[in-house]
């Protein structure tokens, strides 16, 4: 059976409390409504009250719209979780290159859009939320060097 070393305990701690900050985060936005409100509408607009002042249905969609974003986050953060917990920090190559496939998913459109519609302070808060992970991404890294599981290898000889 094949075995690769497994990154530093450290780097892969790091990645489980960002993972836990995605889903906490995500939980903000569900079961806190007006704060998360409050802080986007300080983050874009630097006014805490701005958004309140788009009218009841504008606001109430708003709050939708974060409700289900942060669904997504929840789950992306779970799924992040069990990847870095089950198969990066055991060295498996794969679970480095879907953490950091899912999040470039996630920061290129992301970003780009926020700067293209002129909300460049949501791009400068992906920056630092996509730091949290590249640090350690990067701080674990050899497991790309890593050979892939013996069955996966087989699986890929195969055409399967």
């Amino acid at each position: 059976m094949d075995t690769n070393p497994a990154p530093s305990g450290f780097w892969i701690r790091w990645l489980l409390a960002a993972c836990i900050g995605v889903i906490a985060f995500g939980l903000v936005l569900v079961l806190a409504p007006g704060l998360a409100r409050q802080g986007f509408a300080w983050l874009l607009y630097a006014a805490p009250g701005r958004i309140d002042a788009f009218g009841a249905d504008a606001v109430r969609y708003i709050g939708l719209a974060h409700a289900v974003i942060g669904g997504v986050m929840v789950g992306w953060g779970i799924a992040l979780f069990q990847v870095v917990r089950l198969l990066l920090a055991r060295g498996e190559r794969a679970g480095w290159q879907l953490v950091a496939a899912s999040l470039a998913a996630w920061f290129v459109p992301d970003t780009a859009y926020s700067l293209w519609s002129g909300h460049w302070p949501n791009a400068v808060l992906n920056a630092g939320f996509l730091l949290l992970f590249a640090l350690p991404l990067w701080g674990t890294r050899e497991v790309l060097r890593a050979r892939p599981p013996a069955r996966l290898a087989g699986a890929l000889r195969s055409g399967a």
